[in-house]
């Protein structure tokens, strides 16, 4: 189906669409009937084609939510198109009557979907109220001339006011590119006023240097172990997942409190041969 991309600005695409005439109700209806029964997509092509226009009229209607224009009739587009799919021409009614509520569906979602990365309306009772919120507010605003309160804009929508509250916190909460220029034209990015709360370079480098330091120690003193103060150490003190005390004994054939001793034994050799890991050796003793 070769159906127009919304490509360049969107005046030179309504100019492009409009030279597609709009059909008449028994044009439409012989090439719904191509299109049902022999599945017909030059007729489905003609059927979109002529509608295209009235998509981005309805799409003009969602033009306040801070999305490109553009980008909401391409989503209008592909609901017209799944419109004209299961567009059942024996019904009676024209195909636009029927399309609208695919097109309105699909821009809806797509306007969801980027409004946050967090879900706005994961019900299809929030996701109502998302569309309706501000236009009963303009509604109300202009009658007043005031801000009207949670409760006067639940009334009018049959919601409670906690709804109402609710959903205008979602609103508000919309997503920060960090990568976007804080002033318009400007060159300094959301990025460039983020504080680093890490090490610095100086204090990553010192410390890698004294942990290979230690680490080098603790092999050479791991050598004047004996075999069992060795695996002792490597299983108890140095893994991920320490053995037991009991582990141990099993595997030595001694008692539990023997393999404490020993434990406790080979840490103090460590702790003396290597002065600086004294403290911790006291701590791991305790």
């Amino acid at each position: 189906m070769d159906v127009p991309a919304v490509t360049g600005t969107l005046d030179l695409y309504i100019a492009e669409i409009s030279r597609f005439a709009v059909l008449t109700a028994d044009e439409e209806f012989r090439l719904a009937i191509r299109l049902v029964k022999y599945n017909d997509m030059e007729a489905a092509e003609k059927l979109v084609v002529s509608n295209l226009r009235f998509v981005v009229k309805i799409a003009h209607e969602y033009r306040n939510y801070g999305l490109k224009l553009a980008d909401l009739v391409q989503e209008g587009n592909i609901g017209l198109m799944h419109a004209v799919k299961k567009f059942d021409p024996y019904k009676g009614y024209r195909l636009i009557s029927y399309a609208v509520w695919w097109i309105r569906a699909y821009i809806q979602n797509y306007i969801i979907k980027s409004w946050s990365l967090v879900k706005i309306g994961t019900t299809q009772a929030q996701r109502k109220l998302f569309f309706k919120l501000s236009q009963a507010r303009k509604r109300l605003e202009s009658l007043s001339e005031t801000r009207p309160e949670f409760g006067e804009i639940a009334e009018t929508l049959g919601v409670r006011p906690e709804e109402i509250q609710e959903m205008e916190v979602r609103m508000s909460s919309r997503d920060l590119s960090l990568d976007a220029q804080v002033t318009e034209g400007g060159e300094s990015t959301h990025m460039d006023y983020l504080m680093y709360e890490g090490e610095d370079q100086e204090s990553a480098l010192i410390r890698k240097e004294e942990m290979g330091l230690i680490r080098h120690n603790i092999a050479g003193a791991l050598a004047k172990l004996s075999e069992k103060e060795s695996f002792i150490i490597r299983n108890r003190v140095m893994a991920d997942t320490p053995l037991t005390l009991q582990a141990i004994g099993d595997r030595y054939h001694i008692t539990r409190e023997r393999a404490r001793q020993i434990e406790k034994q080979a840490l103090r050799k460590l702790g003396l041969a290597i002065p600086y890991l004294a403290k911790e050796t006291k701590l791991i003793e305790a």
